[in-house]
């Protein structure tokens, strides 16, 4: 049986947790670990926009709203959507090795093997139906409360995503604009008409998905040493986070 590790790890700043999906990956695919994956897990205790790789800031982000509450807008290495951090959106990322499974050969095989699992491991818990909605959205029926991304190497793939549990949803419609790409179910909505909150504490939700990806055992070693450089070269800088306006 297939079992990974588990990294409970929430970094003092935006810019290291992000640094630190990346340096896993990276860590990874470089073969300085070994194992069968890993799940990591993280809170943000600020709020803070989050760019997806290819986004364009001022078509994502209200500046004069981020810049009034003092909300910083970085940029992630994965693709997808913008979103909004903070307090009460519980963060995953796995790092999966792309030979432990047929499906993670492909983008679209990835988005399909992880977003089912992950729904089944919610739904018993949810009290309602949790539907796969868009490419990489959870929801429950027509409103999202999760969102999905991935970034892949020649061997590993970086798969991770936010869940909205006791999360500030009109914050969300503040500082983030609407969309220019949206999945069809969207269907034009605002905001506050497409999210919502998973009615689930986050310690249930960790606990379901440590049991549905098989990952039991702490990571003890990882590349630690490998995050400040990217917060320095990238993740802290105008030139990475700005570079599309």
């Amino acid at each position: 049986m297939i079992a990974r590790h588990l990294l409970d790890l929430t970094l003092p700043t935006p810019a290291e947790n992000l640094a630190c999906d990346e340096a896993l990956l990276e860590w990874c695919e470089a073969g300085g670990y070994s194992g069968d994956g890993i799940l990591r897990f993280w809170e943000p205790e600020r709020h803070f926009v989050v760019l997806g790789y290819s986004n364009r800031a001022r078509q994502e982000a209200n500046f004069d709203a981020c810049r009034a509450r003092d909300i910083p807008i970085l940029r992630r290495c994965s693709g997808g959507g913008s979103v909004l951090q903070g307090p009460g959106c519980l963060n995953y990322t796995l790092v999966l090795p792309m030979a432990s499974e047929a499906a993670l050969e492909s983008i679209t095989g990835t988005n399909r093997f992880i977003m089912e699992r992950q729904r089944d491991a919610l739904a018993p818990l949810a009290g309602e139906a949790v539907g796969v909605r868009g490419y990489t959205d959870l929801a429950l029926g027509n409103l999202k409360f999760s969102g999905n991304s991935q970034r892949r190497k020649r061997r590993w793939v970086l798969f991770h995503g936010t869940f909205l549990l006791d999360f500030d949803l009109a914050l969300v419609a503040e500082v983030l604009l609407p969309p220019p790409r949206q999945p069809d179910y969207r269907q034009n909505r605002a905001h506050l008409e497409f999210i919502t909150r998973l009615p689930l504490p986050a310690r249930a939700v960790k606990d379901a998905l440590q049991t549905a990806w098989s990952a039991p055992r702490p990571l003890e070693l990882f590349p630690l040493a490998s995050i400040d450089p990217l917060v320095a070269e990238k993740y802290s800088r105008d030139e990475w986070n700005l570079k599309w306006l």
